[in-house]
């Protein structure tokens, strides 16, 4: 009798243990590891020309906690309207600085200043804008207004 106590405590105590544990969140994908960047960035400057916007190529990557910010806040709040309205965005993943790091190279683009980074294209594809300083690497401590301020006084 008492081992059949004992066993139906551990049972309750693990239900309950793992009733309240957390279901993890899924894993944040803004960038996709599998995509062609450079078809991406052709099919972005056909949508930018034909709307009258430029390319905005953002270089990141999923680890990327700064990168995972400038995603959120480009796609929500103050931000979002001004990235609608003067861009077609274009996200590149870099991996480990492993993957597409030519493309990097083609813009002028620093990624060893850090990530997330981006080079704005005008009409022929050729860069108008590139972030060589690390300028939104540190994008978590920045926060939305020192984002909105970056855009609006750079564009």
């Amino acid at each position: 009798m008492r081992r059949v106590w004992i066993a139906a405590m551990a049972m309750t105590l693990t239900l309950n243990v793992a009733a309240q544990s957390p279901v993890p969140a899924p894993a944040w994908r803004g960038y996709d590891e599998a995509a062609d960047a450079r078809a991406d960035i052709d099919r972005a400057q056909a949508q930018a020309a034909a709307g009258g916007r430029q390319v905005l190529v953002v270089f990141g990557a999923n680890w990327c906690g700064d990168c995972r910010v400038l995603d959120m806040t480009m796609k929500q709040g103050r931000l979002k309207p001004v990235i609608d309205a003067k861009f077609v965005v274009v996200k590149v993943d870099v991996g480990r600085f492993d993957r597409n790091v030519d493309i990097a190279q083609r813009y002028g683009v620093p990624l060893k200043k850090g990530i997330p980074t981006i080079a704005v294209l005008a009409a022929g594809g050729t860069p108008a804008f590139v972030t060589t300083g690390g300028e939104l690497a540190d994008a978590r401590s920045m926060g939305e207004d020192a984002l909105v301020r970056f855009f609006d006084r750079t564009f």
